[in-house]
C-alpha cells in the first residue's frame, strides 16, 4: 500500500510540478528562466494588459470557445436524449463513431479539415476553427450529458405525460431542469477545450489568431517570454477553476454514492 502511494504521488509530481513553474517564474524580474531569481516583479502582467495584439487574440478565442460550447452542447443534447430514450441499433458503433476525432492525431485531422475547407470553398477564418473544434467538444458533451440522462427517474417524465404534457412541455418543464447542471457542465468543459486547442486553430484560423496561436507566435522572440510566462499563469489558473466549476456543476443533484469520476 505505502509502495503505491509513493508512486502516485511521484506520477503526479511527474505531472504537475513542471507546470508550477510557469507560474513561479512569471514574477521573475528577468528575461531568462533561470535560478536564482533577480527579483520579484508583476511588471510581465501589466505588460500584457497593455498588448493590443494578445487582447485580440483573446477576443477571438473567448468567440470560438462560446459558439463552439453551445453547438456542441446543442449537438451533445439532441443526441444524448435519442440515445438514452430510444434505444437505438448500433448505438455503440455511432458513439465510437462520434468519439474517432479524439484517436486521430490533431495534426492529421487538422489537414483533413484543412483540405475538406478549402474543397467546398469555405474559407479560413474563426467559423472553420469553431467547427474544427465541435468535432473534437461533441464526444466531450455527449459523453457529460449521456451520463446525465441515465442519472434521473424516467418516472417524473411518464408522470408528466400522464398529467397531459406534450413531449416538448415534458422536456422543458421536467428534463431540462434535471439535465440542467450536465448542460452547465457541457458548456464549460467544451469552452476550455476550445479555449486551449492550438493545432487546428493553427490550420483553420487563417489571419484571425487566436489565443494559443498568438502565444507560439510569440515564442520566436526571447524578449518576449518573459510575457508569454504570465500569460500562461493566467491561462493555467482560469483551466483549472473552470474543470473544477464543470465537475461540481456535473455533480449537482447526484447522491454522493453515486458521483462519477471524470467526464
Amino acid at each position: 500500500m505505502k509502495s503505491l502511494r509513493a508512486y502516485a504521488l511521484a506520477y503526479l509530481a511527474f505531472l504537475y510540478l513542471p507546470v508550477l513553474f510557469l507560474p513561479l517564474f512569471s514574477f521573475n524580474n528577468s528575461r531568462f528562466i533561470a535560478f536564482p531569481f533577480t527579483g520579484f516583479t508583476t511588471r510581465w502582467y501589466s505588460t500584457l494588459f497593455a498588448d493590443d495584439a494578445m487582447l485580440h487574440a483573446l477576443g477571438n478565442s473567448l468567440e470560438v470557445g462560446a459558439v463552439t460550447a453551445l453547438l456542441s452542447t446543442l449537438l451533445g443534447l439532441l443526441a444524448a436524449k435519442a440515445v438514452t430514450q430510444y434505444r437505438l441499433r448500433g448505438t455503440g458503433a455511432l458513439l465510437g463513431f462520434v468519439s474517432l476525432p479524439l484517436f486521430i492525431p490533431d495534426i492529421v485531422l487538422g489537414i483533413a479539415l484543412l483540405l475538406l475547407l478549402g474543397a467546398i470553398g469555405f474559407p479560413l477564418s474563426l467559423a472553420g476553427v469553431a467547427l474544427g473544434h465541435a468535432s473534437l467538444c461533441v464526444p466531450f458533451a455527449l459523453t457529460v450529458l449521456i451520463a446525465r440522462f441515465e442519472g434521473f427517474d424516467r418516472n417524473l417524465e411518464e408522470a408528466s405525460a400522464d398529467l397531459g404534457e406534450g413531449a416538448w412541455m415534458t422536456f422543458w418543464r421536467v428534463t431540462f431542469p434535471l439535465v440542467l447542471p450536465g448542460i452547465a457542465a457541457s458548456l464549460l468543459l467544451t469552452f476550455i477545450t476550445s479555449f486551449d486547442e492550438f493545432l487546428l486553430a493553427y490550420f483553420l484560423s487563417g489571419t484571425e489568431a487566436t489565443l494559443p496561436v498568438y502565444i507560439w507566435g510569440q515564442l520566436r522572440f526571447p524578449d518576449r517570454l518573459p510575457m508569454v510566462l504570465a500569460l500562461g499563469a493566467l491561462i493555467l489558473v482560469a483551466s483549472v477553476a473552470l474543470v473544477v466549476l464543470a465537475e461540481w456543476a456535473r455533480n449537482l443533484g447526484v447522491a454522493p454514492g453515486k458521483k462519477s469520476i471524470g467526464a
